[in-house]
């Protein structure tokens, strides 16, 4: 793989910076730049083109490819003039597969919910098993730092990444899908076409599907032929994974959903049932996903990752039996929290602080499903930890699980994650 012309990487995150140490690689001397929307561009050996200077720069043709970051809307119109302009558009991802594709296993999964732990597990069902497998995407390595590392490849990949995959995998995996994202995808029907592009594709590769997905209609129309679909795992394999997973650190419903749908996919793969019960127990929590810590005796639960009324769900349905105050609310994506308030008296949830912008909108559904819940409305995460320390004995648990993401108010859900830990301990502790 050569290129002819200079490249403009556009974004300058994590992928981008992949991205520069890919072509440094291949061409020492080839011209690349970088662009962003906001923030700063420094990636090294990189000239900046500052996003009012973008257009004139396509249409002078200073560089012959656009690598696009995921966090960047392959719907901007920026990229339209590109194409008019006859400059390709592509990613970290899709320059993996160009690169080292040939001769691999793919596995790659996807879903509005639990696909990190999925494919977290199915990785260590490998390992466990001695499979030589890697893990890339949103998390592990990006695509183009996990390289031809590995004989076997397990991708996490966003809506962001699925929307313009080039290459097939061997096995591709759903968990469940819900509305997110449409600030980036325009609408909530091109969000869902953009994800189940995974599998709605010609090909025939094996599709495994997660207990959500299987009963939502658009994704059965994506699988196409059910013939596709991995056979069940069988009475006895289910039978040893419940097992494993009650004694494992998985904790909810929607988890042991997540190693069931792991499991189908590694024996897919080659792995052994008891690989797949060693890679169970080997799994540790992902940071800001349930993660758990005690302060002055009250219990607190950093499920920063939450970005979706579903994701919320999930995290309470997990605690049940406590009594519970929930902090939510973020960055409106247009999500309905209708649902959730009805639900939240159910799952033990006596107080409610809500965050902006989101937080208003269930705030007000709360009060109206669930009037004996106190609701506190505020204006950041600091003051919602202080009211809640004034009425600690009102609940055992603290959860934060956003059900929103948090640009708003923080640059990302681990900033957000952190900072909830930070104030726990510094208020409560």
């Amino acid at each position: 793989m050569r290129f002819e012309e200079p490249v403009l990487l556009y974004g300058a995150g994590r992928e981008a910076i992949s991205t520069r140490a890919f072509l440094k690689a291949r061409q020492p001397d080839l011209k690349v730049f970088v662009t962003v929307d906001s923030g700063e561009a420094e990636i090294p050996d990189t000239e900046v083109i500052a996003p009012q200077d973008l257009v004139a720069a396509i249409r002078a043709h200073r560089f012959g490819l656009i690598v696009k970051s995921p966090g960047v809307s392959r719907y901007k119109d920026v990229f339209d003039i590109a194409r008019d302009a006859g400059i390709p558009v592509t990613s970290n991802l899709n320059l993996w597969g160009s690169a080292y594709r040939v001769g691999r296993t793919v596995i790659a999964i996807s879903g509005t919910k639990g696909k990190s732990t999925t494919a977290t597990l199915v990785h260590l069902m490998l390992t466990k098993s001695g499979i030589d497998a890697g893990l890339a995407g949103n998390v592990g390595l990006a695509p183009l730092e996990i390289a031809d590392r590995h004989p076997v490849v397990v991708f996490e990949l966003s809506s962001y990444q699925t929307a313009d995959m080039s290459f097939l995998p061997d096995i591709a995996a759903v968990t469940n899908l819900y509305p997110e994202h449409v600030d980036w995808h325009g609408s909530l029907e091109r969000y869902y076409k953009d994800k189940l592009h995974l599998i709605d594709r010609d090909g025939g590769f094996p599709v495994a599907l997660g207990a959500a997905a299987r009963g939502n209609s658009l994704v059965a129309m994506a699988v196409r032929d059910h013939r596709r679909l991995l056979a069940d795992l069988t009475p006895e394999q289910s039978a040893a994974i419940d097992k494993a997973v009650a004694g494992s650190r998985l904790k909810g419903a929607h988890n042991l959903d997540n190693a069931r749908l792991a499991a189908q996919i590694a024996l897919a793969a080659g792995a052994t049932l008891d690989g797949i019960i060693r890679g169970i127990a080997a799994f540790a929590p992902l940071p800001h996903r349930l993660e758990e810590h005690q302060f002055g005796g009250t219990i607190f639960v950093n499920d920063s990752i939450s970005t979706t009324p579903e994701a919320t769900k999930a995290a309470l349905a997990a605690y049940r039996g406590y009594r519970l105050a929930l902090i939510a609310g973020g960055h409106e994506r247009q999500q309905d929290y209708d649902e959730l308030a009805k639900l939240l008296a159910g799952y033990g949830v006596t107080t409610l602080a809500c965050l902006p912008v989101t937080g208003a909108r269930l705030a007000a559904a709360t009060r109206a499903a669930a009037p004996q819940i106190v609701v506190f409305a505020e204006p950041n995460l600091e003051a919602a930890m202080q009211i809640l320390h004034s009425r600690r004995r009102d609940f055992d648990a603290v959860i934060l699980s956003p059900g929103a993401p948090s640009y708003n108010q923080f640059k990302n859900f681990e900033e957000r994650g952190r900072r909830f830990v930070e104030l726990a301990q510094a208020i409560f502790g």
